[in-house]
């Protein structure tokens, strides 16, 4: 049997919609023959205060993937089990930037990535990462 719970950390609050309901989850943790945790979008939030870190992309790639990171190990995985990770950018021109602070995350068989490029935010910040894990 196939099971799904939401994964959360403090810092990983999701946004509030107008009725009071959470439009996404953090993570989703998926168990059963093949547990696998799935990662929302985070944008590049402060790990310890949850503030939005602005400014400079690699140090917003890093806020970013550290939520990943905490969301991860929460479901009971870790990075080096990061099967998948996409990458949405308010700026192609960032590429190269981001490249070289992701890989500090990645040293060893990185996971498939797809980087998109997005038109704007809801919020102060350039980027978020999604990731898919195993467990």
């Amino acid at each position: 049997m196939v099971e799904k719970s939401v994964v959360r950390i403090a810092a990983a609050a999701p946004p509030v919609s107008p009725q009071g309901v959470p439009p996404l989850s953090p993570a989703i943790k998926v168990s059963g023959m093949s547990s696998m945790v799935f990662v929302s979008g985070q944008p590049p939030r402060d790990i310890k205060t949850g503030e939005i870190v602005s400014g400079d992309i690699q140090a917003q790639l890093r806020a970013s993937l550290d939520q990943v990171k905490a969301l991860v190990e929460a479901a009971g995985s870790s990075m080096d089990k990061v099967v998948k990770t996409t990458v949405y950018c308010a700026n192609a021109a960032y590429f190269q930037k981001i490249n070289e602070a992701y890989k500090a995350y990645f040293p060893k068989d990185p996971p498939a990535r797809t980087f998109v490029t997005v038109g704007s935010w809801p919020g102060a910040f350039d980027l978020e990462v999604e990731a898919i894990a195993v467990i």
